[in-house]
């Protein structure tokens, strides 16, 4: 496990917590974390002063035993200009439309020592984006890139501190390098089978980050009419992300829009030379699984080569057969665990007072419109994610108006993150001159 000897981890959420006690008690390493000087982390660094740098991780689920655990951080930097000391390794824990923000205020001198760049949470085109400015600062550290982070994490009590609880772990998660084959890669393999997850490694990075699958779900459940409505006009009625209309936005036309993107986002893929992939048994197989009694393995298996009506309705069935946990057992009524209750959440008022967009969408519209780019780099025609992004864009662009004089978010703003698309797509274009190559 030499190349993680020195970890520095970016972000003050509770994946932080997780990563630092899984690199210090089973990579053993030397372990750091960085975040924003903020009302919402000065919370978190009160919290490891006040224990002298403990940080706890409990479970809900017994079987994710070899997560649970404590250790001692060995450095923490309230703000990124710093962090200061020698890093060999250093793990991106923030959401993905922060890379450049944050990167940017790390002095340049600390990635000479570098040699490795994790992205646990990343986006289609990461990996690209973070490649392309190592090359302008003229680094070149290996940089791999996590299909997804593996597991659910959240705060012990609803609120930054040193302690978290991890509620669910993913069964498999895919992951690529800059380089392959990848010694790192490997050890990052080998330690989290050892933790209960398994690993599927990808030969490119930018294959790795396709397979998210909130890349093909959220923005047909949050970038609609239904949804917008709940999270940004208060609606008393609690409604939910995975229920079917009236209580959620899960409608024929919502499938209808969920698989078109899923053949958008495969043109792209096949204008790359990415391979495809099968959206309903990647939901299943890889994501949450039904009952054969539901889907049938045939329709699973065979799902990209059946007409788009089918492909619709067996999307739906899908759906509708998670509106319960399938395979939870039933309480005395013979009702079963209510597995689609996730409520849309509302605009908030933050930490630091502003109104904001919670996560869901506020992150989807990046990574949409960070594909968008790329779709039109490529020349690609791509009508359901535009429509997507300008439902989005109107929506939020009508609340700023409405609440003008209101101390609003950044997240009320239209955005293009036209520098993070130039890069991305710099490399994108390297990608396929290279192919083209060989």
């Amino acid at each position: 496990m030499n190349g993680f000897k020195r970890v520095l981890l970016l972000g003050t959420g509770p994946t932080s917590i997780q990563l630092a006690v899984n690199f210090k008690n089973h990579f053993n390493s030397y372990v750091g974390i960085a975040g924003r000087e903020s009302v919402r982390s000065e919370m978190f660094f009160d919290a490891l002063k006040q224990n002298e740098h403990l940080v706890r991780v409990s479970i809900q689920n017994e079987k994710h035993q070899n997560m649970k655990g404590e250790c001692f951080v060995d450095q923490v930097f309230n703000g990124y200009v710093t962090i200061k000391g020698e890093w060999d390794t250093i793990i991106f824990s923030i959401t993905t439309d922060a890379y450049m923000e944050v990167i940017k205020q790390i002095n340049h001198k600390l990635f000479k020592q570098v040699k490795c760049i994790v992205l646990i949470s990343p986006t289609f085109g990461s990996n690209s984006l973070i490649s392309h400015y190592m090359k302008e600062l003229h680094f070149n550290p290996e940089i791999i890139s996590f299909s997804t982070y593996f597991g659910d994490t959240r705060w012990m009590h609803d609120r930054p501190s040193n302690h978290v609880l991890t509620t669910a772990v993913k069964k498999k998660i895919y992951i690529g390098s800059t380089h392959f084959p990848s010694e790192n890669v490997e050890n990052l393999v080998k330690g989290y089978e050892k933790l209960g997850v398994a690993f599927e490694m990808m030969r490119t990075p930018i294959e790795a980050e396709t397979r998210n699958i909130s890349l093909y779900v959220h923005p047909p459940l949050f970038m609609n009419d239904f949804s917008l409505n709940v999270i940004f006009d208060g609606i008393e009625t609690k409604k939910y992300v995975y229920k079917i209309y009236p209580e959620g936005p899960i409608t024929q036309y919502l499938i209808r829009d969920m698989l078109s993107l899923w053949k958008e986002i495969m043109n792209i893929l096949e204008k790359i030379r990415i391979n495809r992939l099968n959206l309903l048994q990647f939901m299943t197989d890889d994501n949450y699984p039904v009952r054969l009694e539901s889907l049938s393995r045939y329709d699973i298996e065979n799902f990209t080569n059946l007409e788009a009506i089918h492909q619709e309705y067996l999307l739906y069935i899908r759906y509708t057969s998670l509106l319960i946990d399938p395979f939870s057992e039933p309480d005395e009524k013979g009702r079963y665990f209510d597995f689609s209750a996730v409520p849309i959440r509302n605009i908030f008022v933050n930490r630091e007072g502003y109104l904001d967009i919670p996560r869901m969408p506020k992150e989807d519209y990046y990574r949409i419109k960070i594909i968008q780019g790329i779709a039109n780099f490529l020349e690609l025609n791509c009508p359901t994610i535009e429509k997507f992004i300008k439902t989005y864009e109107s929506k939020i662009e009508e609340v700023a108006q409405s609440r003008r004089g209101e101390l609003l978010s950044d997240a009320f703003v239209v955005q293009h993150f036209g520098e993070d698309l130039h890069m991305i797509c710099c490399e994108i274009g390297k990608l396929i001159a290279g192919k083209t190559l060989e």
